[in-house]
């Protein structure tokens, strides 16, 4: 395993942007300090490490703040040779960072909608978050559309594709269970199932 001293990762249960890095972390076996911070918690220490006061953030043994995932997921994978999740720079690993930007679409669209349905009832627009669920809806049949019969988003090899989009579709189930994405993308539930058989996905499940 991975040694890296003091380095910790800062994030919630039920964040799926967290969720992606320590998926990471744990298919890479990397050991880290795990705190649980919401930078909307009183007294957060979050916003001292990034001004976007937004998670995940990883915090190296120097001090060094690294965050937005994109970011910490890419320098988790370059620390360890084993289980690369990202291919050396080609058209593979631009594939792999389009599938990246479809899963954090989508996310940021649900998310979007949380945080909306959070607001006093006569303040939300419904109109809003109509054209957030067609972002999330148009994703999802792109996704299955690309997965195709593939065992893995990239064809044979796991990818951090699947990752990102393993956490999307898990941040679904675990904020809008309303929303049949197995029923209508029977490919995108055997690749979840798979995953989930994974133990950094299923000791990661997100919950409150």
């Amino acid at each position: 395993m991975y040694d890296n001293n003091t380095m910790k990762l800062i994030g919630t249960l039920t964040s799926p942007y967290a969720r992606k890095a320590r998926v990471v972390l744990a298919e890479k076996k990397i050991d880290f300090d795990w705190v649980i911070d919401s930078p909307n918690s009183p007294n957060s220490t979050v916003p001292g490490y990034n001004p976007l006061a937004r998670i995940p953030v990883l915090v190296l043994d120097d001090e060094t703040a690294l965050f937005d995932s994109p970011v910490i997921v890419e320098y988790l994978d370059s620390l360890a040779p084993n289980n690369k999740l990202f291919p050396q720079p080609s058209r593979e690993r631009l594939e792999v960072k389009r599938w990246e930007a479809l899963s954090d679409g989508l996310l940021d669209a649900a998310v979007g909608i949380r945080m909306e349905q959070m607001r006093p009832e006569g303040q939300r627009s419904e109109s809003w978050m109509q054209r957030e669920r067609d972002v999330i809806d148009a994703a999802l049949v792109m996704m299955a559309r690309e997965l195709g019969d593939q065992h893995w988003c990239m064809g044979t090899p796991f990818t951090y594709a699947d990752v990102a989009v393993g956490c999307a579709l898990g941040y679904l189930d675990f904020r809008f269970p309303d929303i049949d994405w197995r029923g209508h993308h029977p490919g995108l539930g055997r690749l979840h199932d798979q995953l989930m058989q994974r133990p950094a996905f299923a000791d990661t499940v997100p919950r409150d």
